[in-house]
């Protein structure tokens, strides 16, 4: 593409990588979410938040599986993401 196309597609709010502008809208979701709520963990059984909630399964399982890119991991650490809530519980009740 010529420069003029890429700058005329970007006027008008091309997407040039749905997969990353995907991720990045349901990061700001998170980022409401916990905003309104105090905690970014989402409940796939919250009706109003399912999509996000299954997101955020989603997020969880890419980074046991070692397949999340190291800025979405540093960007979700930055809100206080917990990574595996069942742990952070368990040592949230132990510690008390």
């Amino acid at each position: 593409l010529s420069s003029d196309r890429i700058q005329q597609l970007n006027s008008m709010g091309f997407i040039w990588d749905p997969c990353d502008h995907s991720w990045s809208e349901n990061f700001d979701q998170l980022c409401i979410f916990k905003d309104q709520h105090g905690h970014c963990n989402v409940s796939r059984n919250d009706e109003g938040n399912k999509y996000l909630g299954e997101w955020v399964r989603r997020q969880r399982k890419f980074y046991k599986k070692n397949t999340l890119s190291s800025d979405r991991i540093q960007q979700l650490n930055s809100i206080g993401f917990i990574w595996d809530p069942f742990d952070h519980t368990w040592n949230k009740h132990f510690n008390q």
